[in-house]
């Protein structure tokens, strides 16, 4: 699932059903392509981009979208 990198960002959301943790690596030097994976009860969502903070709100809203199909099934 995730690769050895020289440096990957964890953070770590806490939710009243779960943690949302959230792990990025690349973005540096600025402007340098990375990748963003947001693991929540079992749902993964893996974006990449160029801009960390666009990746992140990328990535969640994928994550939002994905579990509101998920309940509607």
């Amino acid at each position: 699932m995730l690769k050895q990198h020289k440096q990957m960002d964890i953070m770590i959301v806490p939710t009243e059903t779960g943690n949302v943790k959230i792990f990025s690596y690349g973005f540096i030097p600025l402007g340098s392509r990375g990748q963003v994976y947001i693991d929540y009860n079992g749902v993964t969502i893996s974006v990449k981009g160029y801009h960390r903070k666009k990746a992140i709100i990328r990535a969640i809203t994928r994550l939002n979208e994905s579990l509101l199909n998920k309940k509607e099934d």
